[in-house]
């Protein structure tokens, strides 16, 4: 079966050319994965069915492939709404990254993003699944344990002194995340924290 990923950005990302997701694309289609890495819609006063609509295209773009979602941000809640609401199906592997907090999302006016547990939830991955986090992220400064990590089953890797994870952070190049997504049996199993 083939690979393809799929990488959702998030809150104001115009996918510049320095953030890891580009990078992430660049280096994945080096080595001949199909990648879809799309401009969501609107990214300053987004939608979420809007952004819904565009994960599940998507997807759909990748026909059978094993597909690897990497969400950054917005994208993760984007993410739990799609797969909650039966808009998304089951992919491979699922990496959520630096998710913002129902609080942040209220004070940005984002509220119709806010992801809240129902005691049910999954990520929609057959195979890895993981929340990968700075401990300092200002859109998340509850931490992501008792909105996300916990609700969800996943296991945590905290990354020290990411913020957000974004370029302003220093994430431009990021080899580690390349390396997880090109062998996800690397990655934390539930119930672990790195």
């Amino acid at each position: 079966m083939s690979r393809a990923f799929v990488l959702l950005h998030g809150w104001q990302n115009r996918r510049e050319p320095e953030h890891w997701h580009h990078w992430l694309h660049d280096q994945l289609v080096a080595r001949g994965f199909v990648v879809r890495y799309p401009q969501l819609p609107d990214p300053d006063a987004p939608s979420l069915d809007a952004w819904i609509d565009a994960h599940r295209a998507q997807l759909d773009a990748c026909g059978t492939a094993d597909v690897t979602v990497v969400c950054h941000s917005l994208s993760v809640p984007t993410w739990l709404h799609a797969f909650a609401r039966g808009d998304v199906g089951e992919v491979e592997n699922v990496i959520l990254v630096a998710p913002p907090s129902a609080s942040v999302l209220a004070q940005l006016e984002l509220a119709e993003f806010i992801w809240r547990p129902t005691g049910d939830d999954t990520v929609g991955a057959r195979g890895a699944a993981v929340m990968i986090v700075g401990p300092d992220d200002p859109y998340c400064p509850e931490g992501p344990d008792d909105e996300y990590v916990q609700p969800l089953g996943l296991p945590k890797i905290v990354i020290p002194g990411g913020g957000h994870l974004s370029t302003n952070d220093g994430y431009g190049p990021w080899p580690q995340l390349l390396d997880w997504c090109l062998d996800p049996s690397t990655l934390p199993s539930a119930g672990t924290d790195q």
